[in-house]
């Protein structure tokens, strides 16, 4: 027998009993009647006689019933358990998988509400020493959520409550599943709390997995198979997913959009279901497609039956493409996906040059809007508002510095060649001399498909970078290319004069040229990448330092943010799937797409082994109910007693 809650029960006891007892202590106080002869009314007068507020405790059955009914009361305050199976006590760490199959209604309501009931009935199952406990000992118990990444909501602790809460506050998210990272928090929790109680390190943690097995990195996990339990949750395999979508504008004609997607099915079934297309909540195309049944003769796992179906569309501005398909599974996180259509559009740049053919034959090659030419006088003057550029108000796609430090900046985006601009927290400090490229980034965007082995340059500046500047490329003794953002504007630097170099005699100048533009484009923060992963942050660079941001999620209300002083901002809370909003003041809005599109995920057919590096671990049954909770039947005897009390008290009073 165990107690939960006993300092509680103590206290309570010790207002409730002396207050009852006092009750039968005192004497009643009886008003005054005239009447013929006291004969009848003898104990009146002897109560009448006596002074002293309290009387003496005579023998009453209502008492009785009474004491026994605030008793029970009581006890079951203290919450006693009664255990039921004798085990010895331990340290438990329970991983519960949050990831998207654990939210298939396979099981109802969920799979992880099944998860999380089972995780509830394995804390209560726990032994707690204590004064009020007939045990022998205590297990600790740590409880760890996790999908792609794992959050501990609750430390190594006897506490049943503090577990219990911890469980209920684990919410599903849409991501994938990952184990390996949970066991290393794991067992980095248990050798810290193993050092500071000074247990011994044989004294290893039980590792209790609470999942539908389906987790893509089990063949990572090093565990042995007597140090995990697995408890599997799920019943059902049926699931139509969404695995692939995607929406573009055709080349010969920007204002026509080819939507593909691809829908699998895990079935072992053949399905036939509608699939529909829809831009801005408008339904544009309703098709049935018959998908095949999965495979359940792979070697390896089953393969989930697929097919392929494109819409056409015209529409030549913004929107949002939705496909959906609507057939009844387990699983919907996976039944819709969709993507962000941008309005056609083409960079215009301006080059700001004393006369470079080289350059402004470089840049007239690559896709481009329009390319205007300024003198650097124009650019400084008013009459740079006339044509467009160079005033405080416009805003350019991408504006080229060619050996010229301007006078003031407006917001934009800059491909400098040359000495860098002014007031970016960039220092020069001399000039070098016979340069040669050591290493450079050939990952990058900017760098892609160019080679700069070759690349000499005879002068260049020395220049001192700030901490948050990226470097693309480097000579022996300064950075060669870099990458910058101040003042919600985009800076490449390139610290020297492409005429005092051998660069424009190398293919890889133009193919440069040709990233630059469209890299320093895509900038622009309506510009850039709308179709995200679940959980890869939203970023959205190029706005305005220190600006009011509001971001608005799939049923969540938006969130207030603000962008950083290089005018960027970040949000990774991208757990559920669907279309994220971020409105900016004095901005259009700008969306972002969040789809799961995972196959290995939308696989939640339950397994009822999991094979961890090699060694595989069977799936345990349910969990049961080691320990029985004593206090409603307490509270049961305590109404019964009132119940007796009340009628002793009737019959008193009629006798």
């Amino acid at each position: 027998m165990e107690w939960l809650t006993p300092i509680s029960a103590i206290g309570a006891a010790a207002v409730a009993l002396p207050l009852l007892l006092l009750l039968y202590f005192l004497k009643l106080k009886r008003r005054e009647h005239p009447v013929s002869s006291t004969l009848l009314w003898r104990r009146a007068v002897q109560d009448l006689q006596v002074n002293a507020p309290f009387q003496r405790l005579r023998r009453n059955i209502l008492l009785f019933l009474q004491l026994l009914a605030i008793l029970a009361v009581l006890v079951a305050l203290a919450g006693p358990i009664l255990s039921l199976t004798s085990r010895a006590t331990g340290r438990y760490v329970l991983l519960i998988d949050r990831s998207a199959s654990m939210n298939a209604t396979d099981v109802q309501p969920s799979r992880l509400e099944a998860g999380k009931q089972q995780a509830k009935a394995f804390v209560e199952s726990l032994s707690n020493k204590s004064l009020f406990s007939f045990g022998g000992g205590s297990d600790q118990i740590m409880v760890i959520a996790f999908d792609s990444r794992c959050k501990v909501m609750c430390n190594f602790t006897t506490d049943g409550q503090q577990l219990l809460g911890a469980i209920d506050s684990i919410e599903g998210g849409d991501g994938d599943s990952a184990l390996s990272e949970a066991i290393l928090v794991a067992q980095a929790f248990a050798a810290s709390d193993e050092q500071a109680n000074n247990r011994s390190s044989e004294v290893a943690a039980k590792l209790v997995l609470f999942s539908d097995g389906q987790i893509r990195d089990l063949d990572q996990v090093l565990v042995g198979g007597d140090e995990l339990e697995f408890r599997a949750v799920g019943q059902s395999g049926r699931n139509v997913a969404i695995t692939a979508m995607q929406a573009r504008r055709a080349y010969d004609d920007p204002e026509q959009v080819e939507v593909f997607a691809t829908i699998a099915n895990y079935d072992r079934e053949a399905v036939t279901c509608d699939v529909q297309l829809r831009l801005d909540n408008d339904v544009r195309s309703v098709r049935s497609v018959t998908i095949p049944a999965a495979d359940s003769n792979s070697p390896d796992k089953r393969q989930p039956g697929k097919v392929a179906i494109n819409f056409s569309l015209a529409h030549a501005g913004a929107g949002i493409v939705e496909v959906r398909h609507f057939c009844e599974d387990s699983l919907s996180s996976d039944n819709a996906a969709w993507a962000v259509l941008l309005p056609p559009q083409r960079v215009t740049a301006v080059l700001v040059t004393r006369g470079n053919p080289v350059l402004e034959s470089a840049l007239r090659v690559c896709p481009l809007a329009e390319l205007k030419v300024v003198d650097p006088s124009v650019f400084d003057s008013n009459e740079s508002a006339v044509i467009g550029v160079g005033s405080a108000d416009a805003v350019q796609d991408v504006i080229v510095l060619d050996d010229y430090v301007p006078k003031r900046l407006p917001r934009s985006r800059y491909l400098v060649f040359g000495r860098p601009p002014n007031d970016i927290d960039v220092t020069v400090s001399e000039e070098l001399k016979n340069q040669v490229v050591v290493d450079w980034r050939p990952k990058h965007p900017v760098l892609k498909y160019v080679s700069l082995m070759n690349l000499f340059v005879a002068r260049c500046y020395n220049v001192a970078l700030p901490r948050d500047a990226e470097v693309l490329a480097e000579f022996s003794q300064s950075p060669a290319l870099s990458l910058l953002r101040r003042g919600g504007s985009v800076f490449l630097l390139a610290p020297f004069d492409v005429l005092q170099s051998n660069w424009p005699f190398e293919p890889g100048f133009v193919l440069f040229c040709h990233n630059a533009m469209n890299f320093l484009s895509m900038q622009v923060g309506q510009d850039q990448q709308g179709g995200l992963d679940v959980g890869q942050p939203i970023v959205v660079e190029g706005l305005k330092p220190e600006t009011a941001v509001k971001v608005t999620a799939p049923g969540s209300p938006a969130v207030e943010s603000k962008t950083t002083s290089a005018g960027v901002m970040r949000f990774p809370a991208t757990d559920r799937v669907g279309v994220y909003s971020v409105d900016v003041s004095e901005e259009p809005a700008r969306f972002f797409a969040v789809n799961m599109l995972d196959a290995d995920e939308s696989e939640i057919e339950p397994r009822k082994e999991i094979v961890l590096a090699g060694q595989t671990v069977q799936a345990q049954q349910s969990v049961a109910r080691a320990n029985l909770p004593v206090w409603p039947w307490l509270v049961g005897l305590a109404l019964m007693l009132a119940c007796a009390e009340w009628l002793a008290y009737n019959l008193k009073v009629r006798i």
